[in-house]
């Protein structure tokens, strides 16, 4: 299956080992991060995002099954492969009982890791909902480009502004909100996917950019976006007979 756009966490506190295994899964066309503890991987979560994880189960600072805990409540989907030397079955149940996708006892060969990355992430693609491979969207009178981050409205002045180059969290929000159109998007769904946490701070800042996407969808009367309250945001779009899209 093709791994070019596939970015792999690797939290392993040996070094020398985790280099071995980074080098072969890039020689393998994944994106690798690699962080030798489990803090460091939590950092490293937080500021990117992941396709898959990796964790070594003993670490120092903090262990792979404390760091999936933390990863599980930001993120319920991204699938995570434990590596450690234990082979009690009570550990084993545990980490699937965090979230495991898989579980690989040490010692092992790069190749094995390689084929049960592959097929976590073949499982993954197969359920994946449709909506989040779609790239394109017809919103109202406005034609957005995901890939490239543009918005166009249709119906425009001769002279008047017509298209928008948006900022990448403009566009990703725009993109989430177009997935749930017309249907409630909850509010943590997009603050853990687009800012990486959900907190005040971040609930502000996620404030301030509906603000900015309102402005740019307000030459169509036909949209509008609503605040749910204690759940998120809808995008809402009346068609011409004045229901919704």
């Amino acid at each position: 299956m093709a791994s070019a756009n596939y970015k792999i966490l690797l939290v392993e506190d040996d070094q020398n080992f985790g280099d071995v295994l980074r080098s072969y899964l890039e020689m393998h066309d994944y994106d690798v991060t690699l962080a030798t503890d489990g803090v460091l991987g939590l950092e490293a979560f937080k500021k990117s995002n992941f396709d898959l994880c990796v964790f070594d189960v003993m670490m120092p600072r903090k262990d792979g099954f404390t760091l999936a805990r933390e990863i599980r409540e930001r993120n319920q989907e991204v699938p995570i492969i434990f590596l450690t030397a234990k082979t009690m079955k009570d550990d084993v149940l545990q980490g699937f009982k965090i979230g495991a996708d898989d579980y690989i006892s040490k010692p092992f060969n790069s190749e094995e890791l390689l084929y049960r990355i592959q097929a976590v992430l073949k499982r993954l693609h197969k359920n994946a909902d449709p909506r989040d491979e779609q790239r394109e969207f017809i919103i109202g009178k406005y034609h957005f480009n995901y890939p490239v981050r543009i918005l166009t409205y249709s119906d425009a002045k001769p002279g008047e502004e017509n298209q928008w180059k948006l900022s990448p969290k403009e566009a990703e929000l725009l993109k989430l909100f177009c997935k749930y159109m017309n249907d409630v998007m909850p509010r943590s769904e997009a603050l853990n996917k687009i800012w990486h946490e959900d907190n005040y701070f971040t609930a502000r800042s996620m404030d301030v950019f509906v603000t900015k996407l309102r402005k740019y969808l307000a030459k169509d009367q036909a949209i509008e976006i609503v605040n749910i309250h204690g759940n998120g945001f809808q995008l809402l779009v009346k068609d011409m007979a004045g229901g919704t899209a």
